[in-house]
């Protein structure tokens, strides 16, 4: 058994100790020795906590990192670790960080996130949830988009439960985040240079081999970099229901970033032909947003439709709509049905459910 973020990082981080054992804190944020916030519901909060010094931060940073195989010094100034129990660390040290040691640590979840509990949360509606259990049970390409801390991993695992159990499911990610809960599920991650700069394996080399292993699905936990291009290649080339996420702040605006990264590949391919293949990989966006009073919901589920003139275009099925701020700051409104998506007849054909409009 895995151990805990507080029994495993107790030892170097003994002054935010309370914060480590709290289940309800999700992420712990430590600005130099004398400033440590916390997000907790959503909402980020400063916190009486303080190291004795920036040497005692900065050890306890570097021991951190040895502990699981990495170097944090001058030469390797910065820090992307994953922990034991599933928890990502983040560090910077100065001259890079102005203000003393920087460490950020997001807790791992021990509880899985299901449907039911994005329903109970308020997160969407049933008639959403339904909706999207049918685009992946007709395999669907997905991107799940969204800011920093919006739920996008959270909701990717909830859509991957949605996936028959006979099917092979290939996972590929930099750090592993992902719970799928099906039988055949093959997991991959990437791994770091060495301290001589050698032996890393990216996202673009696990898509290569992904592809050679006869995968029904790939569910790729984020796309940053080049590795969009190979992504796009494969769902355009018969990989259909796969899913993966990227950072954008609304459905369209994930299309141009899917571009931009694709581009980052190195591979010279003419804007309208990338956009082509954008728009047909690509079936729909599932918007996740962390809203001003701290909650997080799926705020749109979007369908790609063809080209037109060269420029995308999207068709909201579900959207969220705020109708007012209540007095203790809660955001009250409600998930509309908008349109049926372009595949609502085939999805009848298959027995499948697709929510009413209106």
């Amino acid at each position: 058994m895995s151990p805990a973020p507080a029994s495993f990082l107790v030892l170097f981080l003994e002054p935010i100790r309370r914060y480590l054992e709290d289940d309800d804190v999700s992420e712990i944020m430590v600005n130099g020795p004398g400033k440590v916030y916390i997000e907790r519901g959503g909402k980020l909060q400063a916190t009486d906590a303080v190291f004795a010094s920036e040497p005692a931060l900065r050890a306890a940073a570097a021991n951190i990192a040895k502990s699981v195989g990495r170097q944090l010094d001058e030469a390797h100034p910065q820090l992307d670790a994953r922990l034991p129990d599933g928890s990502r660390v983040h560090a910077v040290i100065p001259p890079l960080s102005r203000c003393g040691t920087v460490v950020s640590i997001r807790k791992f979840k021990r509880e899985t996130l299901d449907a039911a509990k994005l329903l109970r949360y308020g997160s969407l509606s049933e008639e959403g949830m339904e909706l999207l259990r049918t685009i992946v049970a007709m395999h669907k390409n997905v991107m799940v988009s969204g800011g920093t801390s919006s739920g996008k991993t959270s909701v990717l695992n909830v859509l991957s439960s949605f996936i028959a159990p006979d099917e092979r499911v290939l996972v590929l990610e930099d750090a592993s985040e992902l719970q799928l809960q099906q039988e055949h599920v093959v997991p991959f991650e990437t791994r770091k240079p060495d301290a001589h700069g050698k032996g890393e394996i990216t996202i673009r080399d696990l898509i290569f081999s992904a592809l050679r292993l006869r995968p029904d699905r790939l569910v790729i936990g984020e796309i940053r970099g080049g590795e969009a291009l190979d992504l796009l290649q494969a769902l355009n080339t018969g990989h259909a229901g796969s899913m993966s996420t990227i950072h954008a702040n609304a459905p369209l605006e994930c299309l141009f970033r899917l571009e931009t990264c694709a581009l980052l590949s190195g591979i010279e391919i003419p804007l309208s032909a990338l956009r082509a293949q954008v728009a047909s990989a690509v079936d729909v966006v599932v918007h996740t947003a962390r809203l001003s009073d701290g909650s997080r919901k799926i705020v749109a589920v979007s369908e790609v439709l063809p080209l037109d003139g060269g420029n995308y275009r999207l068709r909201d099925l579900v959207a969220w709509r705020t109708d007012r701020r209540l007095d203790d700051g809660r955001l009250e409104g409600a998930f509309e049905m908008k349109a049926e998506p372009t595949f609502a007849a085939q999805a009848r054909q298959l027995g499948l459910a697709v929510p009413a409009v209106g």
